[in-house]
């Protein structure tokens, strides 16, 4: 089974030839620091209420994606809430990213092309070799956004850290993302660590708005 930091990079996967979707960094990190903390959750080692996180088993669980923020949970020792780990823990968000492109590329999903100009490394894509997995994973959130169904919690995870970051916009026209607006709101709202990543998205932007408004005075 892919970890949640796997399925929503093949979500940005913008086509065959390896290329992601451009989101504002921000949100990136935001989300993958919530999904590895969502995957932490589904295998029992934290739990989440309105008001904490805590560890519920501090054992490694052997997986190198997982392991590193589990660490830093336990070596804290003090209890905080989800936002307060969705971004405490964005440091760790660029090794996150590579550790799952990494990954799918061992699966065989993805390929790893550096691009070179004149002998110099200009980019980095990631061409699809086998895009059964890819598939798999948009055909199943779009079946819970465009349904009725009930979704189990990997889909509800998986929607409610791709609405907190407001990626949604980069694989749905403008029409179809306000014609299941409801439908996303509802699913997010059945997922504390998402609703966490969204408050900590929009913290940020803030943060960024005081900046950029303090610029302008200068």
């Amino acid at each position: 089974m892919l970890s949640f930091a796997e399925e929503i990079m093949l979500l940005l996967l913008e086509d065959e030839d390896g290329r992601f979707v451009h989101a504002p960094d921000h949100y990136l990190r935001c989300v993958l620091s919530g999904a590895v903390l969502m995957d932490l959750a589904l295998k029992g080692k934290i739990d989440t209420d309105l008001d904490s996180l805590v560890i519920i088993d501090p054992e490694p669980t052997g997986d190198d994606l997982l392991d590193p923020i589990l660490e830093r949970l336990t070596k804290e020792g003090e209890n905080h809430d989800a936002q307060y780990w969705v971004e405490h823990c964005q440091s760790l968000s660029g090794e996150i990213r590579e550790k799952a492109l990494a990954r799918l590329c061992e699966r065989g999903i993805l390929s790893q092309e550096d691009d070179r100009f004149l002998w110099v490394f200009k980019s980095r894509r990631y061409p699809v070799v086998d895009g059964q997995a890819e598939r798999e994973v948009k055909l199943r959130i779009m079946s819970i956004l465009f349904s009725d169904e009930i979704p189990d919690p990997r889909d509800i995870a998986i929607v409610g850290l791709m609405d907190a970051g407001g990626l949604f916009k980069y694989l749905l026209s403008e029409r179809e993302l306000k014609g299941v607006a409801e439908r996303i709101e509802q699913v997010r709202n059945m997922d504390l660590i998402g609703q966490a990543v969204t408050v900590s998205v929009r913290e940020i932007e803030r943060q960024l708005a005081q900046v950029t408004m303090a610029a302008a005075r200068i």
